[in-house]
């Protein structure tokens, strides 16, 4: 199995951004308010997704995700745009699982050390996409999500396990929350990844607090 350049993961938490998050609860923070309160509660490593908004819309928004991210000493991950991860001085992007033959192209033209994740739907998926020499891959949904459905049955903890054997840091993606984010760490994810929990949340940075005790608490 070919290997990423990344001795380790930026953190135990990875926020995927959402700017629609208001829209399950009204009392959520605007998006770059809610990256601010989960850099400040500890938090390290942001995933700018928000794929859905025209080319120049989003670039101008993941500047300020970036401004704020950076500000901060913490890590970002672009979403699918190679090109918009350059643009941002972005630490990476995290590529679909249909587009695991870019890992090369985003690796020359982010640098060697660039953290590269791809999607996984499952274990058999993470491994035939980990010969590709990424650094980590998602695996979703674990739970069932409420801010992605329709993304398959949820896998369960058993694809947590079956995936970390492939030796490729996995990040458990799909309806984590403080409930469950320290048995994920358990069955041997490295990270964890959270929407909606975070960016739908009247108080992400307390959130935040809860996702990493759970965390920090598991065996």
């Amino acid at each position: 199995m070919a290997v990423g350049r990344r001795s380790g993961l930026p953190g135990p938490l990875l926020l995927v951004t959402d700017r629609l998050g208001h829209l399950r609860n009204d009392q959520a923070l605007p998006l770059v308010e809610t990256v601010a309160a989960f850099l400040d509660a500890g938090g390290s490593w942001v995933w700018f997704r928000d794929r859905d908004l025209p080319p120049d819309e989003r670039r101008r928004l993941g500047e300020r995700v970036a401004e704020r991210v950076f500000a901060e000493g913490g890590t970002l991950t672009v979403g699918g745009d190679i090109d918009l991860a350059a643009q941002l001085g972005a630490d990476g992007v995290h590529l679909a699982g249909n587009q695991a033959d870019r890992i090369g192209q985003a690796r020359e033209r982010l640098g060697d050390g660039a953290l590269i994740g791809i999607s996984a739907h499952g274990a058999a998926e993470l491994a035939a996409t980990a010969a590709q020499g990424a650094d980590y891959a998602t695996l979703s949904p674990i739970f069932a999500s409420a801010s992605k459905p329709g993304y398959g049955p949820p896998l369960g903890l058993e694809a947590i396990r079956a995936a970390a054997a492939t030796g490729l840091p996995v990040v458990a993606l799909g309806g984590i929350a403080a409930d469950t984010a320290g048995a994920c760490r358990a069955a041997g994810a490295a990270a964890c990844a959270v929407m909606g929990a975070l960016t739908a949340a009247a108080d992400p940075a307390a959130e935040t607090r809860l996702l990493l005790t759970a965390w920090h608490g598991a065996r």
